[in-house]
């Protein structure tokens, strides 16, 4: 596991009993996650409850495990994080998928739009 937490990132080295931060605690899940599985990962909501700088670790592990041919299915509020690391976007309303589109036809009102089934000026 240390090997793979390294890989990605994680500058954790602690004694056995020590207090994570939320940034690393998702480093380790993601770390744990590639070790378990090497074709594809779900991320729900990996970036909520943290501190802005914690989120961009997050997102840099999230874009060198991609880097790696590691598919990520990324499920997030977080729009600007959606649009920085998707190549697609699926988008649901209700439950229900809505669309699926590449990042580069993507905006922010476009998702709210299609997210909300109101049309953003």
């Amino acid at each position: 596991m240390r090997s793979r937490t390294c890989t990605f990132g994680s500058r954790t080295s602690a004694p056995k009993h020590v207090a994570l931060s939320g940034g690393q605690r998702q480093a380790i899940a993601i770390a744990r996650a590639v070790a378990w599985c090497k074709r594809a990962m779900l991320l729900d909501e990996p970036t909520a409850a943290l501190g802005v700088e914690q989120q961009r670790e997050v997102l840099n592990i999230i874009d060198r495990v991609r880097a790696k041919g590691i598919a990520s299915i990324l499920v997030s509020h977080q729009l600007p994080h959606v649009l920085e690391i998707a190549d697609r976007i699926a988008v649901l309303r209700r439950g229900r998928l809505v669309t699926v589109i590449a990042r580069e036809d993507a905006t922010t009102e476009r998702l709210v739009g299609l997210i909300t089934g109101l049309e953003v000026s």
